[in-house]
């Protein structure tokens, strides 16, 4: 009897998971964050905006799957190139894609010094 080997493959943490850790992670730092649209718990894109001191915010998106092992573990790109806009260009960017995909979360992050949290999960 031949004895058929296990194939061990990496899932990706469900949204539901990841979000209720990421918002502790910002609270245990002192930022504030919060659920601004609860997309599906289980594969729900993430989109996290971040609000700064000067009244600008920053835009977090998924990195597209198969950049960086974007399909197992959750990578982020920046929006905008990178640079901050204001909280209405960011919302509008917003709201075109919930028009596209209704399932998608938001968090909004409050940090007056504007640190996003995502450490190296953060690709260029």
């Amino acid at each position: 009897m031949a004895v058929k080997a296990a194939v061990c493959r990496a899932m990706r943490l469900k949204s539901a998971i990841w979000v209720k850790a990421y918002v502790r992670r910002c609270a245990v730092n002192g930022a504030m964050a919060v659920v601004a649209r609860h997309g599906d718990d289980d594969a729900g894109a993430i989109f996290i905006k971040i609000m700064r001191r000067d009244g600008l915010s920053t835009l977090f998106a998924p990195a597209p799957a198969g950049r960086d092992d974007a399909d197992f573990d959750r990578r982020w790109v920046a929006c905008f190139s990178g640079r901050a806009v204001s909280a209405e260009e960011a919302d509008a960017h917003m709201a075109r894609e919930v028009r596209f995909d209704s399932d998608i979360w938001v968090i909004d992050v409050e940090d007056m010094d504007g640190r996003n949290f995502l450490g190296d999960d953060l690709v260029a």
